[in-house]
């Protein structure tokens, strides 16, 4: 790990505190493309951390060394990167922007106690980005805003700016403004609106100080007197207004205390201008987020339980207190293994110290119940790729710990003659199915191996092997998604291939029919001897199978008629046309012959299962499909196409309603009809429509697609 440290230019030691007051743990959070990565590069290399600023197109990035997020040229993944500056220690949480990679962003805000929200000059910003401010807004978790792309030659503050305040609401104000050069294209400074200072970057980082310019004091007016009348609003000092009001000039001591007091309550929301190319604004920032953040002293802790749900007292962020502690992500490094990123609420982790795992049951993602003592031998302070050693973690740092057997993503980590259980955050059902199939015998070993390593450390896979259509399908959050998890395989030395997602459908009689069952054969001296006649009605959806014995005068002897409802319902099993199991039938034995000497269960077994097939070949099969109930949530404007698309998919939409600002459509849609619908809505809404589904029942497949479906059948069992 040492030379893959100096590799990605990590320099010194790793950063530590002894005091929870001295952390900030923030997650950067943004559409993709915006700059987040580049923008904690930047931050690295401008407090010494790195030793200089990488690009993710190159593969250098400290952040992005996954090799997936150098092929997508994006994260997909979140990263730590741990920084000290003025003796704070800052924990920056890197998270991918595209919405496929939700889990990983979801776990950045797991570990956090503030968001920084990214947003490009340039590019403004997307629904989603909107979204989760209102979601960060619900648990009162503070905020800032970094502009960033200043040196794009489409970047536009002012209106970027004002996107932020129509979208994020009051209290969002810029601290500076951007200053531009003799050229008027690149940003050359900022103009620090309360300590009324220009910071040139000219001559480069750090900033030369000085006074503004005349032509500066205008602009400087306007959007001061706004900052200072948002920021003493906020002040708990009632007769601050009062006083600014009335002409007095307050201290620009008090307006910054009553700043960061406001910033870190969450009730005001700073705006910095960044460039990370020319390290325009860094120390800037790195002020709001040392002061104006929150420590973990400040921020509400996650709700704790005993392990078997009885009722636990608050956790509180004290060092020398019970040890309760959460793991964030779990990754595998080609080099060390397991890498578990891991958010200390309490109590302080050491190295050898006997600690209880303990994780909720997700059993429909192959993540059970579990309960195990374990030891760390080593705790490490990451740094991308880099793992530095260190001695401890107190309550409120993150650590990463290596080789754990049991700790997975979500499992919290507590003393072991104390354990507790934290309770879980939400994590999206994944909703794209990807059938995968392994080339050859080992490889589905290898396959089973690595799978279930990726699904323990990312609760947004689910793993469903499909006894039905006998397909392995992976789950997953968007096509993207899928193919970091697929390189990620192969990278693992797994051949493997994709192919058609098949839905689980049902067969069933759409008319009444009979079958003659005939088992005679002669071999060896001994004989099978069976004959059965049955009709078969259809039953009402749900019914289910019910078997009716009519025989009269004994031509099938009564210890025979169990034999032939066993091989019928066998062959209801493995289908009667394109070999889906056979639901809601009645099938009634009226009538048969037997022999004395060559008669057996297993001859009525066969004879059964004739009689059936006969009675599927002369009469009229159909298909039945699984219709899903589908709740879809998207803003407004987006309704009418997506429900005339619904009907394209054979929909039926049963209402709509508005909650709070988006539309949601409910519908009955054919499950056939959803195998990419993750995709298509997304593209459909710009990423920002969501959905839900849930079986509801079986429908009658319409003829000419059931046709289809036969014969891909056919094709494939030969």
């Amino acid at each position: 790990m040492a030379q893959k440290s100096q590799e990605k230019g990590v320099t010194g030691p790793a950063p530590v505190v002894e005091e929870p007051g001295r952390v900030r743990n923030v997650v950067l959070v943004g559409h993709s493309g915006a700059g987040k990565t580049s923008l904690v590069e930047a931050l690295l290399a401008a407090t010494g951390t790195i030793s200089r600023a990488g690009s993710v197109t190159e593969g250098t990035t400290v952040c992005d060394h996954d090799p997936a997020a150098v092929k997508q040229q994006r994260s997909v993944a979140l990263a730590c990167a741990p920084l000290l500056h003025d003796g704070v220690k800052v924990n920056l949480l890197d998270t991918p922007g595209y919405a496929d990679f939700v889990g990983e962003l979801r776990a950045g805000l797991r570990a956090a106690d503030a968001a920084l929200f990214v947003v490009s000059a340039a590019d403004g910003m997307d629904a989603a980005t909107g979204a989760l401010w209102e979601e960060c807004a619900a648990v009162g978790m503070p905020r800032a805003v970094a502009v960033t792309r200043l040196d794009h030659q489409r970047a536009d503050f002012d209106e970027t700016v004002a996107i932020c305040q129509r979208v994020f609401g009051d209290n969002l104000m810029p601290l500076y403004l951007p200053m531009f050069g003799d050229d008027e294209q690149g940003v050359a400074g900022l103009i620090g609106l309360i300590t009324q200072r220009v910071f040139d970057y000219s001559e480069g980082y750090p900033p030369a100080v000085r006074d503004p310019d005349p032509e500066h004091l205008p602009a400087i007016e306007e959007y001061r007197n706004a900052l200072l009348e948002g920021i003493i609003a906020e002040s708990e000092d009632e007769t601050l207004m009062d006083r600014y009001l009335a002409g007095e000039q307050i201290e620009t001591p008090v307006i910054i205390d009553d700043l960061e007091k406001a910033v870190a309550r969450g009730h005001f929301y700073p705006v910095v201008p960044v460039c990370a190319e020319t390290s325009v604004g860094l120390d800037a920032l790195l002020e709001v987020l040392t002061k104006g953040f929150p420590s973990p002293l400040e921020h509400p802790l996650p709700a704790v339980t005993g392990v078997d749900g009885s009722p636990h007292a608050p956790l509180t962020c004290d060092p020398s207190g019970p040890l309760v502690a959460e793991v964030v992500k779990t990754t595998i490094d080609p080099y060390v293994g397991r890498v578990s990123l891991v958010r200390v609420f309490a109590g302080t982790l050491s190295p050898d110290q006997p600690v209880h795992v303990a994780g909720h049951g997700m059993t429909d993602r192959g993540h059970p119940d579990h309960d195990a003592d374990e030891r760390f031998t080593h705790l490490y302070s990451p740094l991308g790729s880099a793992l530095r050693e260190v001695p401890s973690a107190i309550a409120g740092d993150i650590v990463a710990v290596t080789k754990s057997t049991t700790a997975e993503t979500g499992d919290t980590i507590s003393a072991k003659d104390a354990p507790l259980l934290i309770e879980p955050w939400e994590m999206p059902e994944p909703l794209l199915p990807v059938a995968i199939v392994a080339k050859t015998r080992s490889d589905e070993d290898a396959l089973a191996k690595n799978l279930g390593r990726l699904v323990a450390g990312d609760p947004t896979m689910r793993l469903e092997r499909n006894a039905e259509t006998h397909q392995l399908v992976l789950w997953c959050m968007g096509e993207a998604h899928a193919d970091v998890v697929l390189d990620r395989l192969r990278a693992g030395g797994v051949e493997l291939e994709t192919e058609p997602v098949r839905v689980a459908l049902r067969e069933t009689f759409g008319a009444a029919s009979r079958g003659h069952g005939r088992h005679v054969k002669q071999s060896g001296g001994h004989g099978q001897y069976a004959v059965c006649d049955i009709e078969v009605e259809p039953l009402p959806r749900g019914s289910g199978f019910e078997f009716v014995d009519k025989v009269v005068g004994g031509s099938v002897p009564n210890n025979y008629i169990p034999s032939v409802e066993k091989g019928v319902r066998a062959q209801m099993e493995r289908g009667i046309g394109a070999g889906y199991p056979v639901v809601d039938l009645r099938v009634t034995l009226f009538d048969g012959k037997a022999h004395s000497v060559d008669s057996s269960d297993a001859a009525f077994q066969t004879a059964g299962s004739l009689a059936l097939r006969e009675a599927a070949d002369k009469g009229q099969v159909v298909l039945l499909e699984p219709v899903d109930d589908v709740t879809i949530r998207v803003p407004d404007q987006f309704v009418g196409a997506v429900m005339s698309d619904l009907s394209g998919r054979r929909g039926r939409v049963l209402g709509t309603e508005t909650d709070t600002d988006r539309s949601v459509v409910r519908a009955e849609v054919p499950a056939t009809e959803l195998l990419r619908y993750a995709v298509e809505l997304r593209a459909m809404t710009s990423g920002s429509g969501t959905f839900s589904r849930a079986f509801i029942r079986y429908e009658t497949m319409p003829t000419h697609l059931a046709e289809q479906v036969k014969k891909e059948a056919v094709a494939r069992h030969g």
